[in-house]
């Protein structure tokens, strides 16, 4: 089958029609190898490894490889337990560094991908692939790990993130397996609000990118502090220190800009973060989306998205920030600011009117006022 998934998979990418390419499959499988096929070209971008076997939804909610890794490298466990394992990428960094684990989910098909993943990263002996529902007392008997990670399904958005609408749940999960360990590790939605959580444990938010990423919740024994935040790939770690003095200060607009990572702002880290970094930081915006601090100090510090200088400030208007533009030598201009998706293109395409200079803009929005910046480094 591995043969006919790799045939579909130059074929869909060479753009043949899917008649051009069931054509070419057995008929009995055509709609598996093509979606696995589809799978594993959309997938580029979050593994190393271009042969995986997964479905779309599979790999929607696989963890990313670069967080898979970093939390294997953070935990290291002798003996765990992933009892909604899915495509099984996180369980299979996991057992990199155990002696023994185990995949559980009711879902068989996608069990077997977990296998089928497990032999390409060559860590399937050490895996036991148990296929049933993991709050089953026939499964449960059969296991015996350190240390219980769950990774399960959210629903459509709800007004407020719950524990007991997730599936499984981590209460049933934890009630399930608690005489087996005190050693949890549970993937939660970031919005969840931390005084929900009945443990003791840490709240690990973790950055990708640049972007959130996931919330993860450590149950005491492996947790390093209340509240922390990653930044990957570079694993930039931030904890929480209640210790520390308050030196959170608000400003209006400095000489420069820096964009704070969701992961800091949600583990609310801004004061651990103004501690860290060598140099004099105010807040200067915290939105959903976006936090800003500003300073008169160019400042390098690994715990920023990123930075940016200001060129000028004007009225928040597309024809006035258009004209600063064009009067500066600007060719194109990014909007970073709060605006419904339905009328970002119509607003840069305004501002970026007649543009013919070769430098780039950023837009940022502070009350009535646009703060033109260019990043710094570009």
């Amino acid at each position: 089958m591995e043969d006919y998934i790799e045939l579909a998979v130059e074929m869909i990418r060479k753009g043949y029609d899917d008649r051009k390419i069931r054509s070419k499959l057995p008929r009995e499988k055509a709609d598996e190898i093509i979606e696995i096929a589809r799978a594993r070209i959309k997938a580029r971008d979050k593994f190393s490894r271009t042969d995986l076997w997964m479905d779309m939804d599979g790999l929607r909610y696989a963890t990313h490889e670069v967080v898979a890794e970093y939390r294997a490298q953070r935990v290291k466990p002798k003996s765990i337990a992933d009892i909604s394992c899915g495509i099984g990428i996180q369980l299979i960094f996991f057992a990199k560094y155990a002696e023994k684990a185990y995949a559980i989910d009711i879902d068989e098909r996608k069990l077997f991908y977990a296998e089928k993943n497990a032999e390409k990263y060559g860590v399937y002996e050490k895996i036991r692939f148990i296929h049933g529902d993991s709050l089953n007392r026939e499964v449960i008997e059969q296991v015996d790990a350190d240390v219980i990670f769950s990774d399960p399904a959210r629903p459509p958005e709800m007004p407020e993130r719950r524990l007991e609408d997730l599936l499984p749940s981590p209460l049933k999960v934890y009630e399930a397996y608690r005489h087996k360990t005190d050693a949890f590790i549970f993937d939660l939605p970031p919005q969840i609000r931390r005084e929900k959580i009945p443990w003791k444990g840490e709240f690990e938010y973790i950055d990708l990118f640049g972007a959130l990423n996931r919330l993860t919740f450590y149950f005491e024994p492996l947790a390093k502090a209340e509240r922390s935040a990653v930044l990957l790939p570079a694993k930039a770690r931030l904890e929480s220190n209640p210790d520390l003095e308050n030196i959170i200060e608000w400003r209006e607009p400095l000489e420069y800009i820096y964009e704070i990572p969701q992961a800091i702002d949600y583990a609310d880290l801004i004061n651990e973060l103004f501690h860290k970094v060598n140099g004099t930081l105010y807040m200067l915006l915290r939105e959903k989306r976006r936090v800003l601090a500003t300073s008169s100090e160019k400042i390098k510090s690994e715990y920023f998205k990123r930075a940016y200088i200001i060129t000028g400030i004007t009225k928040f208007h597309p024809l006035r920030i258009n004209d600063f533009l064009r009067k500066n030598d600007y060719g194109r201009a990014t909007l970073r600011v709060s605006i419904a998706d339905n009328a970002y293109w119509s607003f840069r395409r305004k501002i970026e009117n007649g543009l013919k200079g070769e430098k780039r803009a950023f837009v940022f929005q502070y009350r009535d006022k646009a703060i033109i910046t260019e990043a710094i480094g570009d």
